[in-house]
């Protein structure tokens, strides 16, 4: 394998920033996780260039910053749902009120529950 220039990485880098934002925005989440296979080795390899500029690495950080934001924002709501989730299966085992006097008192739900969707 030939040994890439720094710049060259930079472009390969930009490419697959490029393509983590596609599958981000596109909800394609299970390509994310070779694309940061490779994102990592390239970060690694110029990590270790010493002859690398700053300025040449401005618009990737850019667009390290821009995914970060998209990445955050797909764990968000990836959480939001397992919670919505959960409180669904609590839901479901039973549904815990309080009378008058703040004593609670637990309806256990019994046969196949439905959900109603509502728009």
């Amino acid at each position: 394998m030939t040994e890439q220039t720094p710049q060259q990485l930079i472009e390969e880098l930009d490419a697959l920033l490029d393509a983590e934002r596609a599958a981000l925005v596109s909800g394609n989440l299970q390509e994310l996780e070779p694309l940061l296979a490779k994102k990592e080795t390239i970060i690694t390899t110029l990590n270790m260039t010493a002859d690398l500029e700053r300025e040449a690495l401005e618009h990737v950080q850019g667009k390290v910053s821009r995914n970060q934001v998209l990445l955050d924002s797909a764990m968000e709501g990836i959480r939001a749902v397992a919670a919505r989730m959960a409180e669904l299966r609590r839901v479901r085992k039973g549904l815990d009120v309080y009378d008058q006097s703040g004593r609670k008192t637990r309806f256990s739900t019994g046969g196949t529950p439905n959900l109603e969707k509502r728009a």
